[in-house]
């Protein structure tokens, strides 16, 4: 098929001042789609070229204009007052919010094209009329999505899942017992309950977008640093927390921080209140509040660079199989085409 790829953000690097996690997995699926011998037509702008200055236009294709495709593929944007609801030209704004909806007149209601739509944030209403069109199939990256979409995670390479050497990982000097990487956007609870009381007994750092950071004291916030340095920091450190908004924690969605995380080596520690940890990390590093976080990350510290530690690892690595990208592709597949959905085969997923 050619399909029509909307997204907002970066297939290399890009820069720092920005949120955007996909580059951990977007290049993944893209280049899966292109190996599995799809079309890829990139609908929004490329920012890689305009704000990176990474020219990626001898390998992949960018259109501004209404391109005959076959399928509409949407990484879901939402209305950010002050960035993409404002007029087209002024300062500060992007136009991602404005092309997907020119795209969704387009293609969606005007010529009926199968449309794809990845709400990644779980930012679409649950009553948008989007959800009772026909040709419209909404994804979400969760164990447990929302009635009517289907499960769509966000994609690790087979190959990175295979040729992860636990006891190479293992043997890494980890300094730093703690560490967090990602943006405060609706964290402070988490936050508050499982990372910032470890902080005050364990050395660690947090690197990220947060702000009003006064009220953690104890918290050594560095902020955002290049989208390169994330596994080096990783693998400086002996752990993190997957510290999620209540949403995602209540619909099993883990980021792309869980295996950024663990193919570096940095085990990641899951709250007991995000749904379906078990599925995703080895059930001793599911944590019980910040007294927990801090009993396991002493424990894990001890036995760094042992047998033990690689066997963690090891099984860490086993955990990740759920978000393998031929998992994903089967399922984008069959949603791009409006067949059946694969089952999601993941045991006690559906419990």
């Amino acid at each position: 098929m050619r399909i029509g790829y909307s997204c907002w953000g970066f297939l290399g690097s890009g820069v720092t001042d920005t949120p955007d996690g996909g580059r951990s997995h977007r290049r993944t699926l893209v280049d899966g789609l292109i190996a599995a011998g799809h079309e890829i037509v990139l609908l929004q702008a490329n920012r890689d070229l305009v704000e990176a200055g990474t020219d990626l236009t001898g390998t992949y294709r960018w259109d501004d204009g209404l391109p005959e495709i076959d399928a509409l593929f949407l990484e879901w944007r939402w209305s950010i007052p002050g960035r993409n609801t404002t007029a087209c030209g002024t300062d500060g704004h992007t136009c991602d919010l404005h092309r997907q909806q020119e795209l969704l007149d387009h293609y969606t209601h005007r010529h009926a094209v199968r449309t794809v739509l990845w709400d990644k944030d779980l930012k679409l209403p649950v009553d948008d009329p989007l959800r009772a069109v026909g040709h419209v199939q909404v994804c979400e990256p969760a164990l447990h999505p929302s009635p009517g979409a289907v499960s769509l995670l966000f994609p690790v390479a087979d190959d990175a899942l295979d040729q992860a050497h636990p006891g190479a990982l293992a043997a890494h000097g980890r300094l730093l017992p703690l560490v967090y990487v990602g943006n405060q956007y609706d964290r402070d609870a988490a936050f508050d309950e499982f990372f910032a009381p470890a902080a005050a007994q364990l050395p660690h750092r947090v690197a990220g977008k947060w702000n009003g950071t006064t009220r953690w004291p104890q918290v050594n916030f560095t902020g955002r640093i290049p989208f390169d340095e994330v596994a080096p920091l990783y693998r400086s450190a002996v752990a993190t927390v997957l510290l999620a908004p209540e949403r995602y924690a209540r619909s099993g969605q883990f980021t792309q921080r869980l295996f950024e995380s663990v193919l570096a080596g940095c085990l990641p520690l899951a709250p007991h209140t995000l749904r379906a940890a078990e599925l995703v990390v080895p059930r001793e590093l599911i944590v019980t509040g910040a007294a927990g976080v801090v009993a396991t990350v002493t424990e894990l510290a001890r036995i760094a660079g042992s047998q033990a530690h690689v066997d963690l690892i090891a099984r860490c690595i086993d955990h990740l199989d759920p978000f393998r990208l031929t998992r994903q592709l089967r399922t984008l597949t069959a949603a791009l085409a409006g067949t059946a959905i694969p089952p999601l085969l993941i045991e006690g997923a559906r419990a």
